[in-house]
């Protein structure tokens, strides 16, 4: 296939765009302005065991552990109401479940979707599953606490 030819394969618009989206190996959801999934992408399946047909149609709740869903409707309704936030720009990190009840720790921004007139019908949302990274980190913290706890004196010797 000649470049030129590539190029134009690239360029095909919707299919390519289609396929970027589902295909994306980072978790993709979105959700309308009441938290009901409307997409799920592979990665999302990947991430979090749910397959699309499962988790569309049902409220973000399925991969947000029950005792941070007050936090997270709080501040979901207030980025809706305001039609703002800062997690467009900065990465959010937070527990999440997996369908096996795993704890998971995701790494996210999300972008604010509008409709013509400009007002919030939804969000997008991109999440990286970053539990390993997260477990790393926690280790590393325990030994160097270890590492900085004074020892035990054993005694003179006496």
């Amino acid at each position: 296939m000649s470049s030129e030819n590539r190029a134009t394969t690239l360029e095909s618009g919707a299919p390519l765009y289609r396929a970027l989206v589902e295909q994306c190996p980072d978790a993709i959801v979105v959700a309308d302005r009441e938290g009901v999934i409307r997409f799920w992408n592979e990665g999302a399946m990947a991430t979090f065991g749910h397959t699309a047909t499962e988790a569309t149609g049902k409220s973000l709740d399925v991969i947000i552990p029950e005792q941070l869903r007050r936090r997270h409707w709080s501040g979901y309704d207030a980025a809706m109401a305001r039609g703002a936030t800062k997690y467009g720009n900065e990465s959010l990190k937070v527990p999440a479940l997996h369908r096996s009840g795993r704890r998971l720790s995701i790494e996210f921004r999300i972008l604010l979707l509008r409709d013509d007139s400009g007002g919030v019908i939804g969000i997008a949302a991109f999440l990286r599953d970053v539990t390993a990274a997260w477990n790393e980190l926690q280790d590393l913290r325990r030994r160097l606490a270890a590492l900085e706890r004074p020892k035990a004196i054993e005694g003179d010797g006496d």
